[in-house]
Formats: structure tokens, C-alpha cells, sequence
């Protein structure tokens, strides 16, 4: 009978498992998560690739947003506030490791920082309500965070490559030959 118990309760803690990855899971589409795959080599497709999936959350938002008594408007306003905010921590993450290795994203950050201020409109524009007022919290304060990142980098970038010229010539060779083996080499 003991076993029998055991058992069971194995049974149902497995089974709690695979729910919390799949929530992770959840936050982008296979499409979407390819689309990073195939910009990883290239640091600015990268983060246009991110302003993209976040583009089309706030789209997504703007529409249910008119829609006011669609049946699970809340939760869906909720579940891609929760995205925006996973997806905007992403964004960051990245431009953190773009920072920190000097590649030059100079050209995508001016459309980040404004990107930041569109995304955080479609936030706002849905009336309070305990669904989603958490998520929008966090969401906001995630695109907060990488506003400050973005126009950072903005300074420190053209500080930097200002004064390291062959660093600069350096990564417009990383960026015509992703592939290279080592630096300066093009790939058979």
C-alpha cells in the first residue's frame, strides 16, 4: 500500500514538472525563436529580429485592446504582457553580451530606445485591472531597464569606437564574414 502511495505521488510530481517549462515555453513561437536562430551570427539582425516579436505583441495588444468584451481578453492581454516582459529581458541580455564584447550595434540602438516608448503605450493603454496590472508592471519596467541599456550603449559605443578605428574595421569584418574561423578570415 506504501509503494502504491509512492507512486502515486511520483506520478503527480512529474506531472507538475513539464507544466512550469511549458509556461517558459510558451513565450515564442517556434517561427519566432527560428528567426533568432538565423540571426545569431549578426548582431543588428539579431536585435531586429527582437524588435520584430516585440512589434507584433504590441500589435496583437493594440487590437484586443478595441475589443472590449471579447471573452478572455484579460488573460490574453496578461499572457502577452507577460511575453513582452520575457522578450524585452531577452533584448537585454543580448545587448548586455553585445556590450561587453564591443560589437557595434550603433544603427539599431536609436531604433530600440524609440522602439521602448512605442511598446510601453500599447502597455499603458489598457484600463487598470487585476489580471494583467502585475505583469504590465513588470513588463514596463523591463522596457525601462533596456531603454537605459540602449542609450548607454548609445554613448559608450561611439566613445569606444571612436577610439579603437582597427576595432571598428575588425567588426565590419565579423559582420561580412560571420562564419570566419578566426578574425580577419573569410570562410571556405
Amino acid at each position: 500500500m506504501k509503494l502504491a502511495g509512492v507512486v502515486v505521488w511520483g506520478v503527480l510530481l512529474a506531472g507538475t514538472v513539464p507544466l512550469r517549462a511549458q509556461a517558459d515555453e510558451g513565450v515564442m513561437s517556434d517561427a519566432e525563436v527560428e528567426s533568432l536562430r538565423d540571426a545569431a551570427y549578426v548582431p543588428m539582425e539579431r536585435i531586429a529580429a527582437y524588435v520584430k516579436i516585440l512589434d507584433s505583441r504590441e500589435k496583437k495588444m493594440d487590437g484586443l485592446v478595441s475589443k472590449r468584451g471579447y471573452p478572455g481578453r484579460a488573460d490574453e492581454l496578461h499572457d502577452l504582457m507577460a511575453q513582452m516582459a520575457a522578450i524585452a529581458d531577452e533584448l537585454s541580455d543580448n545587448l548586455e553580451e553585445l556590450a561587453k564584447e564591443h560589437r557595434d550595434v550603433r544603427k539599431a540602438l536609436p531604433k530600440v530606445v524609440s522602439a521602448t516608448e512605442r511598446w510601453s503605450t500599447a502597455l499603458r493603454a489598457p484600463a487598470d485591472d487585476v489580471a494583467y496590472n502585475v505583469e504590465r508592471k513588470l513588463a514596463l519596467d523591463a522596457l525601462k531597464d533596456m531603454r537605459a541599456l540602449a542609450e548607454g550603449m548609445e554613448t559608450e559605443e561611439a566613445a569606444y569606437f571612436k577610439e579603437h578605428p582597427k576595432a571598428e574595421k575588425a567588426e565590419k569584418e565579423r559582420v561580412e564574414h560571420p562564419h570566419a574561423t578566426s578574425a580577419g578570415e573569410a570562410p571556405n
